[in-house]
């Protein structure tokens, strides 16, 4: 069944210039992640048949002679018709591409290596902040020993109250975590 039969369109709405579709199905529930999965699939398939449609005109105009004029004209009709229709479904989708994956594959390398090579910096950054907090909790503890042996009572003071302060902290998160009707949030991984 055509998902446009058993739909209606509930919202359109974007940022950016993009256009983001809401449908509702029967039922009342949502169906725009489907939808746009649907769209994505249907640019798939397009650019699939674009490719046959290439190989097939590759045959053609391989094997040319004045007898397959016709048929030459007929497949080049296709591939216009079928580029036309890939146009129109790919409006429907909205997928960032950065232009360091475009890149690499012009150069023909493996566009996996942009994702290696992003996964490599985060891991490098990471380090680098994991080295700086590292340096800021032992400057904090050699602070608080040096604090200590001259302030005693006030170090003691600062520990009661950070102490108070983070099962206050605790508290509020714990709260937040509850819905009204007793039952906790749970976080959706992405």
């Amino acid at each position: 069944m055509d998902p446009a039969q058993n739909t209606s369109a509930a919202g359109i709405g974007g940022s950016n210039g993009t256009t983001t579709m809401g449908y509702q199905t029967n039922d009342g529930t949502a169906t725009a992640s489907e939808d746009s999965k649907e769209n994505l699939n249907q640019v798939i398939n397009s650019i699939q048949k674009t490719l046959g449609l290439l190989h097939q005109l590759h045959l053609t105009v391989s094997s040319f002679t004045p007898a397959s004029q016709l048929h030459l004209l007929q497949r080049l009709n296709s591939l216009v018709s079928e580029l036309n229709s890939m146009t129109k479904l790919s409006e429907k989708c909205n997928i960032q591409v950065p232009m360091e994956v475009l890149s690499l594959i012009d150069d023909g390398k493996n566009p996996d290596e942009f994702t290696r090579d992003v996964i490599n910096s985060c891991v490098a950054r990471n380090q680098v902040t994991k080295g700086k907090t590292d340096a800021f909790k032992d400057l904090r503890k050699h602070i608080l020993e040096e604090l200590e042996e001259t302030f005693p009572d006030e170090v003691d003071k600062y520990r009661e109250i950070r102490a108070a302060s983070a099962a206050e902290a605790k508290r509020q998160v714990q709260s937040q975590s509850v819905l009204p009707n007793g039952d906790a949030k749970v976080k959706s991984e992405l």
